[in-house]
């Protein structure tokens, strides 16, 4: 087995055991090195989003310092999820290797598969999500100040 596969998966076995959330887990690599580490705390944070890649991206992050993890790969135990998947292109990240596909995740009761078919297929009167524009007369104007300042960093 991958030795950074093994980090990924005995991060998900140790969530077996702690009920801290599901059974994933995730490593960032730099240099042939772990700078992260994140397994499921979706439970014990009360957070949506601390899936492992998430919570991995935000272990590098804070321990490199810098939102940029250009040049790491990832390792998770699972094919990663919409949001996750954001995360990791956010963080550009370009390389992904993980164990178990979308549809194994399902086989256990994970629900992506309607989030993926929702983005496939925006729908804005969806009982999934409504998506409605109000007041963009008044907030362009925030970004209309962004986009003339001098001093901003684009990430």
């Amino acid at each position: 087995m991958n030795s950074f596969m093994k980090v990924a998966k005995d991060l998900a076995e140790d969530n077996l055991k702690t009920n801290v959330g599901g059974p994933f887990g995730a490593c960032i690599v730099k240099e042939g090195k772990i700078i992260g580490k994140g397994s499921n705390h979706v439970l014990s944070n009360n957070d949506p989003t601390a899936h492992a890649e998430v919570m991995a991206i935000r272990d590098a992050c804070n321990n490199i310092k810098s939102y940029d993890l250009t040049g790491c790969t990832l390792y998770t135990t699972c094919y990663p999820c919409p949001m996750c998947l954001s995360a990791i292109i956010w963080a550009n990240i370009k390389e992904v290797y993980y164990g178990n596909t979308k549809e194994d995740a399902s086989n256990i009761g994970f629900r992506d598969d309607y989030i993926y078919n929702y983005i496939k297929n925006i729908d804005t009167t969806s009982d999934i999500l409504s998506l409605k524009s109000l007041d963009r007369e008044e907030t362009i104007e925030t970004f209309n100040k962004f986009k003339e300042k001098s001093d901003k960093t684009i990430y």
